[in-house]
This record gives structure tokens, sequence and C-alpha cells, in this order.
């Protein structure tokens, strides 16, 4: 019969802190993140319960470069690289209400940056289409999704001025780079009844975010707030 063996006790401590440290690092993300859904979006506003739930469960500490990771929850956008930013919690959670996203319907997203946007949609929906144009970022974003969980959010390196024609049409599509009108192949791909959220203006003056819906076939916008996002950046 064999004699259970021991770990020594020097290696059970260690171990211990180890184990300790790891949960404390991870509550201490929990708390932030509760914080940020209490004080920067519920209490600006935000109600919609599905929206709040799917930003209190990503982890946007997992979508942020370890040299900003301290940031991951402040109130502003935070850098990810290539000039692109990931965007403020409450403008992520604003521009996901807006679009009023029910089960079973079937998103579009246009500029993938960190895959945060995506994966809270992929928290409220199963259907999430999401494309970069900078290749570095969509292939480190697909790969940061499917390790996180977020398996069926499907990710295409390509010009988002035309969409993703393939899976349309499409229940919502939310664009997260500014533009200087609304593209039309993406107003072609909503669905009837379908609605857009979109920024739209030039880089360096005021940029408005639109909210667009296509009813009896005619679109209608409406313009929300003020805002400022890195350009839509578009294919040679």
């Amino acid at each position: 019969m064999l004699k259970k063996v021991s770990a020594p006790k020097t290696l059970q401590v260690l171990l211990f802190i180890v184990l300790t440290l790891g949960f404390s690092y991870q509550d201490k993300f929990k708390g932030l993140r509760f914080d940020m859904v209490k004080h920067q979006i519920k209490e600006r506003g935000i109600k919609d319960s599905k929206v709040l739930d799917a930003m209190s469960k990503v982890p946007r500490h997992e979508f942020i470069p370890k040299s900003y990771i301290s940031q991951a929850y402040s109130d502003h956008p935070v850098p990810i690289g290539y000039g692109q930013t990931i965007s403020q919690p409450y403008i992520v959670a604003l521009m996901t209400e807006l679009v009023d996203l029910q089960r079973g319907e079937k998103v579009l997203e246009i500029g993938t940056g960190s895959g945060y946007q995506a994966a809270v949609l992929a928290e409220i929906i199963d259907s999430v289409y999401t494309i970069e144009i900078i290749k570095e970022l969509g292939h480190s974003s697909a790969e940061r999704l499917k390790n996180i969980g977020y398996k069926k959010v499907k990710v295409k390196i390509a010009d988002g001025y035309y969409g993703w024609k393939e899976h349309s049409p499409y229940d919502a599509i939310i664009v997260t780079a500014a533009a200087e009108h609304i593209p039309p192949p993406l107003i072609a791909q909503l669905k009837e009844g379908g609605k857009m959220i979109i920024p739209v203006g030039h880089q360096f003056q005021v940029q408005n975010l639109v909210l667009v819906e296509k009813k009896d076939g005619k679109i209608r916008s409406k313009s929300i707030i003020p805002v400022r996002f890195v350009p839509f950046t578009r294919g040679e």
C-alpha cells in the first residue's frame, strides 16, 4: 500500500498565498466592475437590465493592454494600440441600450477593436458578427474572445464600410468609429424595423452619436449626444 505523501509545509504555505492572492486579484476586479456599472452607467440613466447584467459580467480588464490595466474600469477610453481605443464604459452601455437588443436577434459590429463591445453583445444575444480592418487587432481579438469563452462571436478582417452581406439582414448594427457619413451598404443590410447606432462627424470636428431606424422602407435618424471617437478607417 502506497503511503500518502504530503507537500512540505513551506510549499503548502506558498500555495495558500498564491491562491489567496489569485482570488483577491479577481475579487478586486469584480468589485471595480460592479462599481463601474453602478456609478458610471446606472446612475447616468442606463436602465436596460440586460445591458447592466452584461457589463457586470464581462471582465473588461481582460480586454485592456497590461500597461493600462489599472485604468480598465476608469471613466474614459483606454488605448489598445494601433491608434485605437476601448470606448468609455458609459458609451458602450448607451450604444448597446439604444439598439434595444432582444434574445434571438442578430447584430453586426463595425470596429472590433479589443473585442469588448462584441463580448457585451454576446452576453445578450447569440449571433454577433464583428468586422475589424486592422489585421493585428482582428486576430488578437478573435483569439481573446475565444479564450475568454465568447466562442460564438464571428470576427472578420475587412473594410467595415461594406458590412458583412453574407449574414444580413441584421436586427441591429453598432459602429464604433466615427464616419463622415452613414455608409449606404450598412443601411441596406439593416433589417426592416432594425436600428443602427453610429458616431457621425469628422475627426477634428464635433461628432454626434446618431440612432438610425429603418421603418416602412424609410430611414429615420436622430442625434443622441456629442461624442469623440477614433476615425472610421477605410481600406486602400
